[in-house]
């Protein structure tokens, strides 16, 4: 009976185990097709995004990289050209709470789709304004232009007939002036930046919370590191075709450059900054399309089936917390909004939370150092090809080729070194806040030894020298006349520069009382010219060439000690990126780390990204020595700046700011030695643990790649 009764179960056994068998192989395989398709689709989505973030980095490093020239385009000051720089940031804010919170509830991928179309709209409209506004009118004198008429640069005698020819060119300029006064075509360059600004807002959120919620956990990280490092690339791409937009003719294509009597090296150089627009906006088109192909969910993988949070939040979030948070969701709804109880949600949810946050002492006193520090690089890096322009005598395209090949890389580096030395020496919140204080203290210790690699401003008679070559005087005004001109007809107001033969800059060949010229275009020589003399017959009447003088001979070496203090200083910066916003995470109870985080970001963008180079531009402004004239009258660009007082105005502003940064992070890492004793590990009021304290376990601090590669903050990409 026994026997029988074993082979009876033993048989029992067997009919059972079969189909079970069957079974767990049908769902193995069925799970590994599901898995399959996961992953496909996730990494056709991961493709995609990186894609679109290439995009708009590019088109927005390429925005930096035009400052100048829509400047001189446009004939607009630097504080208007801030104005324009800051409409990005202002069209992200319009939209960036209603896309955040109900963007996540519709179809993400389209949404992302939409968003391309629109940022692409915004690229093309910034570049309208130079098919309507008419072709480019640089100030040169008539003579070099048309060959066929020798014209007296100094017009001693108002019956020379030359004086005819003038007048007729006077009288061609007043005739189209009627149009141009009531035209402001820099409100298109406004407006699509604005637009730029909304059609990017859906792409970082909606597009890196797809990413975690469809993405193999172990693998989220990872993802989110590639996104980011496509988009430090991009800032790469968008300056180096600034450097070469930059070189082109501003109306190529539509006049012959044979009549161009310019170089790129002149100021009044405009390079064909609308081409650039029209490429970033057909990859930002290209990059849409494939989100519209996507699905509005993906398969879940498998280990996140049965798990509403990640295992890594669950280091972080206690039971009592979940049970918050769930409580929390539960009570705020749609239908709570729409029955008119959104005081009610105020009073009960959205304020207690921001007197929470608010009540942290280490928030606060970092949200406040990261709002001036950012003050600081955003000005920074949005006139840093202005300064290396005016300061070391640049051209466009070769600043934009030295930021986008030398600095930009070196933030990378520095962004990436960050994260490493937080995993590598498993530094806890403590050493984070040390590490991000030493990186802003050694980096704006190394840009206070910029102020001694200057160049001193170029010899221009009338407003750095007098013209018998002595320095200027307070009033330069009036000394744009001399003896040597007194009867020349000139205008002060014109801006033709010449050289000559001594070295000296001249305003304009009339101004420096030039009798005749020989040659056209960029070949003109002017001859008999009262005012060049040489130091060793200042009285003898010399020659001058069109263009202005070279700076000085020391000036080629300043800038190459410019630059390299300048990587290592963008390195030094960068490093401290990555602990200052694990800081920011750590000292935040954990459910309150997405609303601290959009406060972070809302902070940063309207107390740094949209003032910063509006204040920064009218600083710069007050530094003119000689401003341009519109062709209607009023004052345009900013044809010559001072350049000692640009240099301690630029610096002197970005170190001020980071200098009371470096306060406030001094003031958080107090507060966090203040916290880090035994007593202070004590139980808060609320029952919930402090959440700054130093002992938190390292492991669940700095044990993950995330640390490295997902790190993220408002304009990383520029941050040079």
């Amino acid at each position: 009976m026994e026997i029988s009764s074993k082979e009876n179960s033993q048989f029992f056994s067997n009919t059972t185990i079969l189909p079970a068998d069957r079974s767990s192989f049908k769902s193995e395989s069925s799970a590994s097709k599901e898995k399959q398709s996961c992953c496909g689709g996730i990494k056709i989505f991961l493709g995609a995004l990186s894609f679109v973030y290439f995009a708009k980095a590019l088109s927005g490093s390429y925005l930096k990289s035009t400052i100048t020239q829509i400047e001189r385009r446009f004939d607009i000051p630097s504080s208007l050209v801030g104005v324009i720089d800051g409409s990005f940031e202002i069209g992200n804010l319009l939209i960036i709470i209603l896309v955040s919170y109900f963007g996540a509830k519709l179809h993400r991928p389209r949404i992302i789709g939409a968003g391309c179309l629109i940022m692409s709209a915004g690229t093309f409209l910034i570049a309208m304004p130079q098919f309507f506004m008419g072709r480019y009118r640089y100030e040169r004198f008539p003579s070099t232009i048309n060959s066929t008429v020798s014209i007296n640069p100094c017009l001693q005698d108002k019956s020379q007939t030359s004086l005819s020819a003038l007048e007729k060119s006077q009288a061609k300029i007043n005739a189209g002036c009627e149009k141009e006064a009531g035209s402001s075509m820099w409100i298109y360059v406004l407006l699509g930046n604005l637009l730029r600004g909304i059609g990017e807002t859906p792409i970082q959120p909606l597009g890196i919370t797809y990413i975690d919620d469809y993405a193999i956990e172990e693998n989220a990280a990872l993802y989110i590191g590639c996104v980011q490092t496509v988009a430090i690339i991009g800032p790469i791409f968008g300056f180096l075709l600034g450097s070469l937009c930059a070189k082109l003719y501003v109306d190529i294509g539509f006049v012959d450059l044979d009549s161009v009597t310019i170089t790129h090296k002149d100021v009044q150089w405009v390079g064909a900054w609308w081409l650039g627009y029209l490429i970033a906006g057909a990859i930002s088109v290209l990059a849409g399309i494939p989100f519209w192909f996507l699905p509005k969910r993906l398969p879940k993988p498998e280990s996140r089936k049965d798990s509403s949070t990640s295992s890594e939040q669950s280091k972080f979030i206690t039971e009592d917390n979940k049970d918050r948070h769930k409580s929390y969701q539960q009570q705020v709804k749609i239908a709570e909004m729409a029955k008119g109880k959104s005081l009610e949600f105020l009073s009960r949810h959205f304020l207690p939370s921001l007197k929470n946050l608010f009540g942290n002492p280490v928030y606060i006193l970092y949200l406040c150092a990261s709002i001036i520090q950012f003050n600081s690089l955003i000005g920074m890096v949005t006139y840093k090809p202005k300064y290396i322009e005016q300061q070391y005598g640049q051209t466009s395209s070769k600043t934009n080729f030295v930021i986008g090949l030398i600095n930009i890389p070196a933030v990378a580096f520095g962004i990436f070194s960050g994260g490493l030395i937080m995993k590598k020496f498993r530094i806890d919140v403590l050493g984070a806040a040390k590490l991000s204080l030493g990186s802003s203290f050694f980096g704006y210790l190394l840009l206070l030894s910029l102020f001694a690699m200057g160049c001193e401003n170029s010899d221009v008679a009338g407003l750095t020298v007098s013209y018998h070559g002595t320095k200027r005087m307070t009033d330069y005004e009036q000394e744009l006349f001399s003896e040597c001109n007194s009867g020349c007809m000139c205008s002060k107001s014109d801006w033709d520069p010449i050289c000559g033969e001594n070295g000296v800059t001249y305003i304009s060949a009339c101004l420096a009382g030039c009798q005749a010229s020989k040659g056209s275009g960029k070949n003109t020589v002017f001859f008999n010219c009262s005012c060049v003399g040489t130091s060793e017959s200042p009285s003898r009447s010399s020659s001058a060439v069109v263009g202005p003088c070279q700076k000085g001979n020391e000036c080629p070496k300043m800038f190459l000690y410019f630059l390299v203090i300048s990587v290592i200083t963008s390195y030094t910066l960068s490093v401290g990126g990555t602990p200052g916003y694990i800081l920011l995470l750590r000292c935040t109870k954990p459910h309150l780390k997405s609303f601290a985080l959009g406060i972070y970001t809302l902070a940063i963008r309207v107390l740094a990204g949209i003032p910063a180079p509006v204040y920064f531009g009218v600083a710069i402004d007050t530094t003119c020595l000689k401003w341009g004239s519109k062709r209607c009258g009023g004052r345009g660009a900013c044809r010559l700046y001072d350049s000692s007082a640009l240099r301690y105005v630029y610096l002197g502003l970005t170190l001020v700011l980071g200098t009371v940064s470096i306060f406030f992070s001094v003031a958080v890492l107090w507060v966090l030695r203040k916290r880090s004793s035994p007593q202070d590990e004590t139980l808060s009021a609320n029952g919930e643990r402090g959440t700054c304290g130093t002992k938190i376990r390292k492991d669940n601090f700095v044990n993950s790649d995330h640390l490295i590669q997902s790190t993220y903050w408002p304009e990383k990409e520029t941050r040079l």
